[in-house]
């Protein structure tokens, strides 16, 4: 599978072409004639919310997605409403219980809004579900074919960690918005005038937290169930301060299109942000999602003039000598990161900028980050310390530290 064919339909028509998702998300050159188990990139991120319709709005008005699809009782789904976002490459499916009855409705009492499925695109599913099936991992949905007037979709799914899931979707036949049993759908929402297109074009990474002890079996199921390969190792001082740490290692399917940092708690002296998310989401779950964007600092400042809170970065980290000369030159000027918050790391292949926003809805849970690459194939191990001292910040004030 060459890079031009990973580029799936969504990031064509978001006119995404290869060079800028090189940049983007740093996709790598694979071979996948070998590859028992070939994804060929997101599908989509379906949330559990107790009020869709309310979040759908406020992905729109804070975050500027576009709604695109809808499911619900005038669709002639009785169990739950259905809102489908995209910006750019990247697809939110917003979800929340309709009848009191919805098993959706138990997963929100348990976890608050969070990601319950991590829908990955891939050529095959029956290739994919057949080889995790004989590599033990548990099967939720046999390869079956959903249809309508649009074509046809094939889809599986396989258990992860927690109540988290994979759908796996292979839309080559399909043409219509989203699934069948979805309809067209678009917002009567205008955005403020001189709003930019779009905040960010695509899924960098979805962080994944697990209990105590488990960071190294997931690690080996998606390595053996789904072929990904390891791709960066996180311990000791470099994921520390002096009050707590925590474990955490990546994998990534062939092209490094999907990413998977897998976090676990480490020993410290007070409570980890791991801790509190497994404690708060009620067991292990997606903990972040990184956006990529290629204009951090205009999105930053879009999503603060909506009300979006970020961590808070001390002046003492931009006024470190030691950093600046680490960095180097950026696009941006260091008083304008500093300005926006905005953390800078630098590695081998080159640079990136990032930032975290504070948790998303009431429980201390899910949050986002945006990331802009130049080059960089990492994660910014170099802000670790400073982003873990920020979450400390805020646990503080929840007293929860």
């Amino acid at each position: 599978m060459s890079l031009e064919q990973a580029l799936n339909d969504d990031e064509r028509l978001a006119q995404l072409d290869l060079e800028q998702l090189k940049q983007l998300v740093g996709l790598v050159e694979y071979d996948a004639s070998g590859d028992p188990f070939p994804v060929s990139g997101w599908d989509a991120l379906v949330w559990v919310v107790g009020n869709a319709t309310q979040t759908a709005h406020f992905h729109q008005s804070a975050f500027g997605m576009e709604l695109v699809a809808y499911s619900g009782p005038e669709t002639g789904n009785r169990d739950h409403l259905a809102y489908v976002l995209q910006s750019g490459a990247a697809r939110f499916v917003v979800t929340g219980a309709y009848d009191p009855s919805s098993a959706l409705a138990d997963h929100h009492r348990k976890h608050g809004d969070g990601i319950v499925d991590i829908a990955l695109s891939v050529p095959d599913v029956d290739r994919c579900i057949a080889h995790a099936a004989a590599q033990g991992a548990t099967v939720l949905e046999q390869p079956h074919d959903v249809s309508d007037e649009f074509g046809t979709v094939r889809l599986g799914a396989i258990a992860t960690y927690g109540d988290t899931r994979h759908t796996l979707v292979d839309r080559s036949r399909y043409t219509g918005p989203y699934l069948p049993g979805y309809v067209e759908r678009r917002s009567t929402y205008v955005k403020r005038d001189g709003a930019p297109r779009r905040l960010f074009q695509a899924v960098d990474h979805v962080v994944g937290n697990v209990e105590l002890g488990a960071m190294d079996r997931w690690v080996e199921f998606y390595n053996r169930v789904m072929g990904f390969t390891n791709m960066a190792e996180f311990v000791g001082e470099d994921i520390a301060t002096d009050y707590s740490a925590l474990m955490s290692k990546v994998v990534a399917n062939g092209n490094h299109r999907v990413k998977f940092p897998l976090n676990e708690p480490a020993i410290g002296r007070k409570k980890s942000q791991i801790d509190e998310y497994l404690e708060f989401y009620g067991g292990p779950g997606a903990q972040h999602v990184a956006l990529a964007t290629n204009d951090i600092l205009t999105t930053v400042d879009a999503l603060r003039a909506e009300g979006i809170e970020f961590l808070a970065t001390p002046d003492s980290y931009y006024e470190d000598p030691e950093l600046r000369a680490r960095i180097g030159e950026v696009r941006a000027p260091i008083e304008e990161l500093q300005e926006r918050g905005v953390l800078v790391d630098r590695d081998e292949d080159g640079y990136l900028l990032q930032i975290f926003t504070k948790p998303l809805g009431d429980r201390p849970t899910v949050f986002f980050e945006l990331i802009e690459r130049h080059g960089s194939l990492g994660f910014g191990i170099g802000n670790f310390k400073a982003l873990f001292e920020a979450i400390e910040r805020e646990q503080r004030k929840r007293g929860n530290f």
